[in-house]
């Protein structure tokens, strides 16, 4: 009997795998049941999206299928520019054509690029031929010798999904490692070959590819792991046919290499490498991901994380796979020590289709009983919530006050108990930067330091107060007083008040959960604010940010306390940059007049130095345009109600009909 039901089984199982098409759905992209095929439908290499993606039953199993200089590449090397996009329904393909370099990115830009010197357009096109899928490229210029087998075309495998499962390569095997293992290889780097497409870059070649002889995420291409395996034929998770994807490459070898040997966050990577002479045919690969018609995506019931204050609007919504349309009827189940009571239960409204799914919402706005609730539909059910009064009380902002900001406080320890979330960082704040310099992260500075330093010169005084930015250790004027403003204008208007951390300036010591009978929020808005008054008494104006000189600082993965060796005068100084840049002067001037308020009777001092530098931005920042008008009509309300002196009012009042 068991063989009879598992017979049975595979039976199902093997009719839900039989040949399906490949076709474009209205989203422009490759559909045949829970396969999806994306080709460009978005751009973001940095991130690894976009190029060619596989999405196998709801997860994105492969992306960033595109033409590379590196076996492995990561966010600093140069990407090629888009030209055109042909989603072709009556040919039922799609056509990209694309081009190295992208030269307004080279040695410019918010991130500036390093391309090598060959210059070439290329085309890639991917057509459904049933249950399949014809990938090729075509070049319109012969790979030169010195980038034989340097380019290819590399197409991304999500290591999340991989870590531990198996591959086949004709007939060799592995299984995907949890940490990325040499053996490694060496290989003369493209950067031997930097071309010269932008004669306006304004870059430092010299600062990019610092630290070149040892590490530097710039140069992806030196040390690069040595390939797993090479063959004609790759089978990626072929012990589940949910996640099965085929692949054959009709021209040159199939290439599978770790891409997190040269970046920590890299994926593995399949590639076909370009021959020297290469030009048409670069590239045919077969994809096959395997297609089971009975697939569904499972409902997911989403409510709010937060919970529902009694009288508030309460709306769950159904997310379900869009060939569904036998919807079911969301039920609310109110959950109680003896157990659990339905509420309601009735159709819900059907909403309609967003991208890849169809949506429903169930509205039970009219539930108020305080308690605890979960929404079902069928099997799916939503995280269990409350219905509450103080569902804002705590656990929601306060997380953010309690851990997110102390833990990315700048020049100061900060512990938690047994764990020392970061030590001492940063206490060598700044040299002054470079001038004439397209930097890294956007930051870059004019032919004038703007202020009496000159490049390279200490400038005293800068490491107190601030938070590191989001993923990295700069600190952006606009992020520091708008922050400070932010908790400022909580404080103000809603008497916000928490106190489960102890904040010691002078001695440079944060103890989060050990209240000092201060206000955390207060605390914060204060370490925003000595970070921009301190650039202000330094460079006599708002500095633009700081930042580090590298860009393997800028990649810094450990510890805050060591981006830096903490003495000053070194190499590894975070830089001050410097901008004339008039809307964003009077948006501080805002941000500190109305911190001025909130600081008086915590921080005097602070409070009087925040109104006295926005007095005097207010007076000095030219307003030509009306960009800057508006931040300083902002300026001029902030100032009102810290002075209540008419002129700021009347400053105001004169601009009613701009406002």
């Amino acid at each position: 009997m068991k063989k009879l039901i598992i017979g049975a089984a595979s039976l199902m199982l093997c009719a839900g795998l039989q040949a399906q098409d490949f076709k474009i759905n209205p989203s422009g992209y490759f559909e045949n049941h829970g396969a999806n095929v994306m080709v460009f439908s978005d751009v973001y290499p940095e991130g690894h999206q976009g190029g060619v993606t596989l999405v196998l039953n709801g997860d994105r199993r492969a992306a960033g299928g595109d033409v590379r200089f590196e076996i492995s590449q990561g966010q600093w090397q140069g990407l090629p520019k888009m030209r055109k996009r042909v989603v072709d329904e009556a040919a039922n393909e799609i056509r990209v054509t694309l081009s190295y370099p992208d030269s307004a990115k080279h040695m410019a830009g918010f991130n500036p690029m390093l391309y090598p010197d060959f210059a070439f357009g290329y085309t890639i096109k991917v057509k459904g031929e049933k249950d399949y899928l014809v990938l090729t490229v075509d070049l319109d210029r012969p790979v030169p010798e010195r980038f034989a087998g340097k380019l290819g075309f590399n197409l991304e495998l999500v290591p999340s999904t991989l870590l531990g499962k198996p591959w086949i390569m004709d007939n060799r095997t592995g299984v995907f490692p949890h940490q990325a293992m040499g053996p490694t290889m060496k290989q003369t780097s493209n950067m031997e070959h930097i071309g010269d497409f932008n004669p306006k870059g304004k870059a430092s070649l010299d600062q990019l590819l610092l630290d070149r002889k040892t590490y530097n995420p710039m140069i992806a291409d030196d040390i690069v792991s040595a390939p797993l395996a090479a063959g004609k034929k790759f089978v990626l998770n072929p012990q589940d046919e949910l996640a099965k994807i085929t692949i054959e490459s009709e021209k040159g070898d199939l290439m599978l290499y770790d891409g997190r040997i040269n970046h920590n966050n890299g994926w593995f990577v399949l590639r076909s490498e370009f021959p020297a002479g290469t030009k048409g045919n670069a590239v045919k690969w077969i994809i096959r991901p395997t297609v089971t018609k009975e697939w569904r995506y499972a409902p997911v019931v989403q409510t709010s994380q937060v919970g529902y204050h009694p009288g508030q609007k309460k709306v769950a919504v159904i997310e379900l796979d869009k060939r569904d349309t036998d919807f079911r009827q969301p039920a609310l189940y109110r959950i109680a020590a003896d157990g659990r009571k339905l509420v309601k239960q009735q159709a819900a409204k059907d909403w309609g289709d967003f991208q890849r799914y169809h949506y429903l919402q169930f509205d039970f706005t009219e539930i108020t009983e305080e308690g605890l609730y979960q929404v079902m539909y069928g099997d799916a059910a939503s995280p269990v919530f409350r219905i509450a009064k103080d569902v804002w009380d705590k656990g929601i902002w306060q997380a953010e006050v309690e851990y997110f900001l102390p833990v990315q406080m700048c020049h100061m320890r900060v512990n938690e108990k047994y764990r020392v979330w970061h030590d001492f960082c940063h206490q060598d704040d700044a040299r002054m930067a470079q001038t004439n310099i397209n930097h890294i992260d956007g930051y870059s500075q004019g032919p004038s330091t703007l202020c009496k330093y000159q490049p390279g010169d200490l400038v005293p005084g800068l490491n107190v107060g601030g938070w590191h930015d989001a993923g990295d250790y700069d600190l952006r004027v606009e992020s520091q007083a708008g922050e400070a403003y932010i908790l400022a204008m909580a404080c103000e208007n809603f008497g916000a008040y928490w106190d489960e951390t102890s904040i010691d300036f002078e001695k440079r010591i944060v103890e989060i959960h050990q209240p000092d009978g201060k206000n955390d929020l207060l605390q914060q808005v204060e370490n925003g604010a000595l970070t921009v008054v301190a650039g202000w008494k330094a460079l006599g104006r708002l500095y633009r940010g700081i930042l580090c000189p590298t860009v393997r600082q800028y990649a810094h993965l450990g510890d805050a306390s060591a981006h830096t060796d903490h003495v000053s005068g070194t190499a590894d100084d975070r830089w001050v940059f410097t901008e004339d840049n008039p809307g964003r002067e009077l948006q501080v001037t805002a941000w500190l007049a109305g911190i001025s308020r909130v600081l008086k009777g915590h921080n005097d001092t602070l409070a009087a130095d925040c109104l006295e530098i926005a007095r005097e931005l207010f007076k000095i920042t030219r307003c030509d345009n009306n960009w800057i008008l508006t931040t300083k009509v902002h300026a001029a309300v902030e100032l009102y109600l810290a002075t209540k002196e008419a002129g700021y009012r009347d400053f105001v009042l004169q601009q009613q009909d701009f406002i």
